[in-house]
C-alpha cells in the first residue's frame, strides 16, 4: 500500500481537495447521463461506484474527521447504494497510512523524542492505519507493545471539516432551521474527544476495570508514562479482526460464544455502567486463538443520561410501544414528537417511528434472539428504502429525537452489524448474571 507523506492541515488545504472532489463527483454525473442518453436501461450502479470511489480517495488523504464521517456512514448499511458502504468501509482499518520519515517527524513533535529514543524497537511501518491515527509495533523490556499515533492536525482541522460535510448531511437528512445545530455539536464535541489521548486512556482503563469480570473478554494494558495527547502505548494483542474471523468461521457453537460476549459486554455498559463504547465497528475487536473477545479502542464513549436512557428502554417492551397514550408521552420525552408539530406530521412521525421502534427493539421481546436471521435484515433494508423514497418525509422537518440517539443508535446498529456478520444467537438477558 502507498503510504502518505503530508496531510493537509489548514483549513485552505483541506477545503481544496474537497472542492477537487467535487469536480470529479460532478464529471461523473455528466458521464452517467450521457451514456444514459443512448441507454435508457443503465442503472445507476456504476455512478455509485465511480462516486463512491472518489469520495473515498479524497477523504482518505484528507484523514481525520472527514474519514471519520465516511467510517460511520458505512455502518448505515440501509442508508446508502452497497457502491459506498464497502468502500466507505475500508476506513474502518484499511486506509494509506503515514510515511516512516512523516512518522518519526509527528512522534518528535508529540513527544519531543523519537520512537527510537522511548522504545527499544519501534517499526516505523504501520499495521493499521485508520481515520484518526495508525498503529506502530514496538517493544520495550521484553514487551510486546502496540502504539498509536494521530495524524497531524486531526484535532485543530475537526470544525472546519464538519463545516465541508455540514451541506451534504443537512441535505441527505433533511435537517431544518436552527435545533438541526445540537447534531452537529454533539458529533463535533465526540470527535474531539477521540482525539484526546489522554482521555482515551482514562476511559480504557476505566471500562477494563470494571467489565473484566465478564468471560471471555480481554483488554490490552495501557501504559501512561508511554503515553501523551497524541500518542497511545499499550500492550500489543494477538487476534484477528471479527470481520475476517466471522468470514471463515463455520463453528456454530463458537460463533454465538464470540457474540454473547460481544452482547453481555454492551448490555453491561449500557444497563449497568450508563456509558459505553460507542464505536463498535469490527476494526475495533480481536478474537484471539483461545477464543476470547478482544476490545482494543475506546475513543469513542458515550455517557447514557437517565432521562434519555429510561424512555428509550420502556419502549423495547413490547407491551409499552402497543400503548398508544404510553407511546405519545415517550415520543415527547424522546424529542421526537415537537409542540409546535401540526397534526399531520404528529400522525407521520408517530407512525414512521412506531414502525422504526418496532423493528429496532424487537431483540428484546424474546429470550433469545438470531442475529442471522434474515427476515430481520430485509425488513430493516426494506424500512430504510420505503422511508429513503418518501415524498412527504422530504417535506417535513427531519430534525426529529434527542441528541443521544446519534450515538445509541450507531451503538446497537453497530452491535447489530457484529452480530449478524457471526451469525451468532444470544441469550438478551445473560448479563444480568455480571451486574
Amino acid at each position: 500500500m502507498n503510504t502518505i507523506d503530508k496531510i493537509p492541515t489548514g483549513k485552505l488545504g483541506r477545503t481544496s481537495k474537497m472542492v477537487q472532489t467535487g469536480v470529479k463527483v460532478g464529471g461523473n454525473y455528466i458521464k452517467y447521463y450521457s451514456k444514459k442518453a443512448f441507454d435508457s436501461s443503465l442503472t445507476r450502479d456504476e455512478l455509485d461506484e465511480s462516486n463512491a470511489t472518489d469520495i473515498y480517495d479524497g477523504l482518505k488523504s484528507l484523514k481525520g474527521s472527514a474519514l471519520k464521517v465516511a467510517q460511520m456512514l458505512s455502518m448505515e448499511k440501509s442508508l446508502l447504494p452497497n457502491a459506498y458502504v464497502e468502500k466507505f468501509s475500508l476506513a474502518q482499518f484499511s486506509v494509506p497510512p503515514l510515511s516512516a520519515p512523516l512518522v518519526r517527524k509527528t512522534f518528535k513533535k508529540y513527544n519531543g523524542e523519537y520512537p527510537e529514543d522511548l522504545y527499544d524497537t519501534f517499526a516505523t511501518q504501520s499495521v493499521n492505519a485508520a481515520s484518526i491515527g495508525q498503529v506502530h509495533r514496538a517493544t520495550k523490556d521484553g514487551k510486546k507493545l502496540a502504539v498509536k499515533i494521530q495524524y497531524p492536525g486531526v484535532a485543530d482541522s475537526i470544525s472546519s471539516d464538519l463545516a465541508m460535510v455540514k451541506p451534504i448531511a443537512t441535505r441527505m437528512f433533511n435537517l431544518q432551521g436552527k435545533d438541526s445545530e445540537k447534531y452537529f455539536k454533539e458529533v463535533e464535541g465526540k470527535l474531539l474527544e477521540e482525539t484526546d489521548y489522554i482521555l482515551e486512556v482514562k476511559q480504557s482503563k476505566a471500562i477494563s476495570e470494571a467489565c473484566k469480570h465478564i468471560p471471555n473478554l480481554k483488554f490490552p494494558k495501557y501504559y501512561e508514562d508511554l503515553s501523551s495527547e497524541r500518542i497511545i502505548t499499550m500492550d500489543w494483542m494477538e487476534g484477528e479482526h471479527l470481520s475476517e474471523f466471522a468470514k471463515k468461521n463455520n463453528d456454530q457453537v463458537l460463533a454465538n460464544k464470540i457474540g454473547q460476549t460481544l452482547w453481555d459486554f454492551y448490555m453491561y455498559q449500557m444497563h449497568h455502567l450508563k456509558e459505553l463504547h460507542a464505536d463498535p465497528h469490527p476494526g475495533n475487536f480481536l478474537i484471539d486463538k483461545e477464543e476470547n473477545l478482544i476490545a482494543i479502542d475506546f475513543g469513542c464513549v458515550k455517557q447514557v443520561p437517565d432521562d434519555f436512557y429510561v424512555p428509550y428502554f420502556e419502549l423495547a417492551n413490547k407491551e409499552n410501544i402497543n400503548n398508544p397514550e404510553f407511546f405519545n408521552e415517550k415520543m415527547y420525552q424522546l424529542e421526537i414528537l415537537r409542540k409546535d408539530d401540526s397534526q399531520k406530521e404528529i400522525t407521520f412521525f408517530s407512525e414512521l417511528f412506531y414502525e422504526m421502534l418496532s423493528l429496532f427493539t424487537s431483540p428484546f421481546h424474546n429470550e433469545t434472539f438470531d442475529f442471522a436471521d434474515e427476515t430481520f435484515w430485509s425488513k430493516i433494508t426494506e424500512l430504510g428504502e420505503k422511508y429513503s423514497k418518501d415524498s412527504e418525509l422530504r417535506k417535513m422537518n427531519g430534525n426529529r429525537g434527542s441528541k443521544h440517539f446519534l450515538y445509541i443508535n450507531r451503538t446497537f446498529f453497530g452491535l447489530y452489524n457484529m452480530l449478524h456478520d457471526l451469525k451468532a444467537k444470544v441469550e438478551i438477558n445473560n448479563y444480568k448474571k455480571y451486574i
